[in-house]
């Protein structure tokens, strides 16, 4: 991954092959298992695959810090077409810039760190507060994940030009921050078990982002020091190798 800032005017995404595919499977799975199988048939998908803090915890549902990110509200067909839409808008470049492997990594990663901080935020609640509630709210969207886009995309294209509301064009930067600002006055608005958004998963989003970004350029920094060290130790530097009588040695000296 690069994360060097661009300036380069926005233009239409384009849909590589990770954010095609994350797409098509979301709404896959959103259809035909929530809207039929779900709502007509009762097959208890939510149940079971929503990330429900209390049964991460107690019953060790660990595969519900993945799955909840593909599954979204069978009621609000908004939910999933604002998601997929920021998915497509955001996540295209970064995945072309980055390469496929890595968005992905990102993507998953990151839907991951946001569910971890989320749980580790209600089960504080839960224990300072003595209500138990929030432990067993499902949480459902790929908005942990997307904010974590959000926040890769205002450092890289922090100076393309986002229109806020689809009317106040504003650069990408202020755009993350403006959304950042809204999830944390939110939260301290409706608490951690208040209202119908999970506000602490999104900003769960954008630490594990930070964090994802800094540890990756540490490890990149890293990895490119290591690669020059070892470039450096193999070069020789061959000091006087004739004798003072001009015979040759059988031992040449270097300097390493």
């Amino acid at each position: 991954m690069n994360y060097r800032p661009s300036q380069v005017s926005m233009s239409v995404p384009p849909f590589p092959p990770a954010v095609k595919w994350i797409m098509i499977v979301t709404v896959a799975i959103w259809f035909i298992g929530q809207v039929l199988l779900e709502g007509y048939l009762g097959v208890p998908l939510t149940e079971y695959f929503s990330l429900q803090p209390g049964q991460v915890l107690f019953d060790y549902s660990v595969w519900q810090l993945v799955t909840y990110i593909f599954l979204h509200s069978q009621t609000q067909v908004t939910h999933i077409v604002f998601n997929m839409l920021m998915l497509w808008f955001m996540g295209a470049e970064l995945e072309t810039r980055w390469g496929t492997k890595s968005f992905v990594m990102y993507y998953i990663i990151n839907g991951v760190g946001a569910a971890l901080i989320y749980i580790l935020g209600v089960a504080l609640y839960a224990y300072f507060s003595g209500s138990q509630r929030a432990l067993a709210i499902p949480v459902v969207g790929a908005s942990g994940s997307l904010f974590a886009l959000m926040l890769a995309y205002g450092w890289l294209f922090g100076d393309r030009i986002i229109y806020f509301f689809m009317v106040f064009p504003m650069k990408a930067r202020y755009f993350v921050m403006i959304l950042g600002f809204i999830q944390v006055s939110s939260l301290l608005t409706t608490g951690v078990a208040g209202g119908e958004v999970a506000h602490l998963a999104h900003l769960g989003g954008i630490i594990s982002g930070i964090v994802y970004i800094l540890l990756w350029g540490f490890y990149k920094t890293r990895q490119q020091e290591t690669k020059l060290s070892k470039k450096k130790g193999n070069l020789r530097l061959i000091v006087n190798n004739d004798g003072d009588d001009g015979s040759k040695k059988r031992d040449p000296r270097y300097w390493n």
